[in-house]
């Protein structure tokens, strides 16, 4: 008998101006189209889009290759789930009632084939970044994001890649450091896992664009994703253990 699969995908970055998005793009569909006939779930754990907002009549264009490929997906059976990230915050009911998919918000506890995972983007949690909590709180406050509205989606759109472009060239120049157990994730992880009587197996986020796998102190194994714009990573759950993989 075939083992049940699930995946984890995040940091796709769809629309990024930068390196090649036409192939970033194709590749991802095809990943999409690949998965096997016994894969069960695949979760997006946030930045799937480098810049996502609904209109009441309008959403993005170029991505037609990506959503007829999640809606073929749900077609035939996947559970497919969506966490917004800080890049793909606005979502307002078009994947849930266009394309079937079960948008969820962080942190989500699940369990799957008898183990315990939560899951999320991973941005926000913990405690400290103040500027950075701010900031998402304008990006959820609903009057703002009422104002925003009223932009023609030509400014809208142009102005948000700008901006997000302008930041991952920053960072590139700048890398981010992984400081182990005292970021920031690590600690909520642990803090999270202290907490439950009901301990989680499987800590699974996205964010930082750096792949990594370690055991936590309070028990369990934590699980960054990479990002799509430079490598092509993945989790894979097959009921029993999980591997961080890539496409070449």
């Amino acid at each position: 008998m075939e083992k049940n699969l699930y995946y984890f995908v995040s940091d796709v970055h769809l629309g990024l101006n930068h390196k090649d998005p036409v192939a970033r793009e194709r590749k991802f569909a095809s990943f999409l189209n690949s998965l096997p006939q016994n894969t069960r779930a695949l979760y997006l754990l946030g930045d799937i889009f480098d810049f996502w907002y609904e209109y009441k009549n309008v959403i993005p264009r170029n991505f037609s290759r990506t959503l007829g490929a999640l809606a073929a997906l749900v077609d035939r059976g996947v559970e497919v789930y969506f966490f917004n990230g800080n890049h793909d915050i606005w979502t307002y009911g078009y994947f849930e009632e266009e394309l079937g998919i079960k948008v969820l918000q962080q942190p989500y506890v699940a369990e799957i084939e008898g183990k315990r995972f939560c899951m999320g983007h991973g941005d926000g949690l913990g405690e400290g970044d103040f500027g950075y909590r701010l900031l998402n709180w304008g990006f959820k406050n609903r009057f703002l994001q009422w104002l925003f509205s009223g932009v023609h989606p030509r400014w809208a759109f142009g102005l948000a890649h700008l901006w997000s472009r302008h930041n991952r060239l920053l960072h590139e120049d700048n890398p981010w450091v992984w400081k182990g157990e005292g970021e920031r994730i690590v600690k909520f992880a642990n803090s999270f896992n202290a907490a439950r009587a009901d301990k989680v197996d499987y800590f699974i986020f996205g964010h930082f664009h750096y792949r990594t796998h370690m055991k936590l102190a309070s028990g369990g194994e934590m699980f960054l994703l990479g990002e799509w714009i430079h490598d092509f990573d993945y989790l894979l759950f097959d009921g029993e253990v999980c591997q961080s993989l890539n496409i070449e």
